[in-house]
């Protein structure tokens, strides 16, 4: 049996199964990339809730996982050497669940890369744009009476979407044929604007018919459906 002991977080959120993948998470946008990619690929998991109402997310148990304060975070029991690895950052996480299981990544150099490419793009992009649209729109739009900054995002995620349209024209996914970790990193986000920020004319969802198409195969996905629950509310 795996000895986690050395690690605080463990203090806080012991693991009752050490022997497997331990995550840290809700179900957020980011969180959710991680508990899909698990249920996806079939690796054995054991989840703890990070809740924010009691901001353990603040706490040094966790922080000492992810100084950034932020969900989802991993302890691999089993990582490279066959020793424990504690990793943070959902994009960093799928790569790592990737490459560790040979799934769900193309195998061959340029197809790699061009996965990679689209896990950047919602890192530094959908991500980022989607949140601070759902922020002054659903959160903080009635306290600012200047609606440029709600706008900014507004006319930025439109954009994002449209870049997202024109690539998924003839492709069943962002990279080809191939189901992978640019899906499971990009369409968590996209169901945001239109779920839970209600955003979803405001953006103009329903011109991006591409989208659309991918996002409905991809709620529908089985592994999709449970990861989207993982830790339960």
């Amino acid at each position: 049996m795996s000895d986690l002991s050395a690690f605080p977080i463990t203090k806080k959120w012991p693991a009752t199964q050490p022997d497997r993948l331990q995550l840290y998470s809700l179900p957020t946008p980011n969180g959710v990339k991680v508990s899909i990619m698990l249920e996806e690929i079939g690796l054995p998991y054991e989840v703890h809730k990070v809740s924010f109402e009691t901001n353990d997310q603040t706490t040094p148990e966790f922080l000492s996982l992810n100084p950034n304060n932020k969900i989802p975070a991993i302890l691999d029991p089993d990582g490279p050497g066959g020793k424990p690895l504690a990793l943070f950052e959902s994009g960093a996480i799928l790569v790592y669940l990737a490459e560790k299981t040979g799934k769900l990544i193309p195998q061959d150099a340029a197809g790699r890369y061009e996965a990679l490419q689209w896990v950047m793009f919602q890192m530094g992009g959908v991500g980022p744009m989607f949140g601070q649209l759902g922020f002054f729109h659903k959160f903080a739009g009635e306290d600012f009476e200047d609606k440029r900054p709600r706008d900014r995002y507004v006319a930025e995620s439109k954009r994002l979407l449209g870049v997202l349209d024109m690539h998924l024209k003839g492709r069943a996914w962002m990279v080809g044929d191939a189901y992978g970790i640019a899906d499971i990193a990009i369409f968590p986000w996209v169901r945001n604007p239109v779920g839970f920020y209600g955003a979803g004319e405001l953006v103009g969802f329903a011109q991006f018919k591409e989208v659309a198409r991918v996002l409905e195969t991809f709620v529908a996905r089985p592994a999709v459906v449970r990861g989207l629950d993982i830790p339960k509310r």
